[in-house]
């Protein structure tokens, strides 16, 4: 069994470069995807430690479902944040964030 340690390296690692992609990224699409990859790793830590808490080889369930509702909240986000870039690309022929400046007409 993969030890609980090597799951946590795992998430904090695709946080990190999720973090980065947010932070350097100025192209909306790309930090969306970075936002969802920082989602995925947290997801990864909770069933990590569902896992590790389990009895008897058993999971815990509690962490699992709040996994779902994480799932839920980003598919709502993008399909939002999706719904927001194209109305700003029809507006402004962009998706760069340094074009978004302004964003009234």
């Amino acid at each position: 069994m993969i030890p609980l340690t090597h799951y946590l390296i795992l998430s904090g690692i695709l946080f990190a470069i999720g973090i980065a992609g947010v932070i350097i990224r100025r192209d909306i699409i790309v930090i969306f995807m970075c936002l969802e990859m920082m989602l995925s790793a947290a997801n990864i830590s909770l069933a990590a430690f569902s896992r590790a808490q389990g009895t008897m080889g058993l999971p815990v369930y509690d962490p699992q479902v709040l996994t779902l509702f994480v799932v839920a909240i980003a598919a709502a986000e993008v399909a939002i944040g999706l719904a927001l870039v194209i109305a700003f690309y029809k507006a402004r022929r962009s998706v760069n964030t340094k074009d978004m400046t302004v964003l009234k007409d």
